[in-house]
């Protein structure tokens, strides 16, 4: 029971971080068409370098290969229905990169600055301050990211391009922002105004939508959930 308590739990978590994303991922139509138009100075970029592009929400992270490449770790549906590589290796869509959040496929592929950037700043190994964790050598984080190159599950809260950088550069797969995330989750799990709330929601929906199984199962759930963790 504390297990399957947990893995819902962990579910729940997960869709809320990415609910929270859907906005982020949004952003980025628009840049599409700057993309192209946008110069970066590689020459600056060290092989083993941490590339970081921030966005409204989320940041996110890739390795530096050299000549011009990158290793990211991206989620993309079209990978779980074509092993075509000249289609999955063209640029990830909004709509690729979302449906590959919901299924929990993704790749860590090679794309150019400009693909990875799409058009956004981009920061040089700013993790090493946020982190304070000493660095690989820059080749031995180049080595690591070459080596996990493909398919790989993708999980928001535990296996994201975070934690791929992470682990390359410092050997150990952490995500400070899934971990922000979980800490602003549990504060309001700590709420006890947030079991009411859920409660009259929950109420109310049955009142208006009947006692179908789906609307009275989550209306009952939720605040249990939220009042056993809190």
């Amino acid at each position: 029971m504390k297990n399957a308590m947990g893995e819902a739990v962990s579910l729940l978590l997960e869709k809320l971080l990415f609910v929270s994303s859907l906005k982020l991922f949004s952003l980025r139509a628009p840049e599409e068409d700057r993309r192209s138009n946008r110069f970066y100075e590689v020459s600056s970029f060290l092989r083993g370098d941490v590339l970081e592009v921030p966005r409204t929400h989320l940041t996110h992270y890739g390795i530096y290969l050299g000549d011009n490449r990158v290793a990211h770790l991206m989620p993309d549906i079209l990978l779980a229905l074509t092993a075509d590589q000249t289609r999955t290796q063209k640029v990830v869509s909004n709509k690729r990169l979302l449906l590959g959040v919901i299924v929990k496929v993704a790749s860590i592929r090679v794309d150019t600055v400009e693909d990875f950037a799409y058009g956004a700043d981009v920061l040089v190994n700013h993790l090493d301050e946020s982190l304070r964790k000493k660095a690989l050598l820059n080749e031995e984080v180049a080595r690591r990211a070459e080596e996990r190159l493909g398919l790989c599950p993708y999980s928001l809260l535990w296996n994201n391009c975070e934690h791929f950088v992470t682990y390359c550069r410092y050997g150990t797969a952490v995500s400070p922002q899934a971990d922000k995330f979980c800490e602003y989750v549990k504060i309001i799990i700590r709420d006890q105004r947030s079991v009411l709330a859920s409660a009259i929601l929950g109420l109310a929906s049955i009142v208006c939508m009947g006692l179908a199984s789906f609307i009275t199962f989550p209306a009952i759930l939720i605040p249990f959930c939220l009042w056993i963790s809190g």
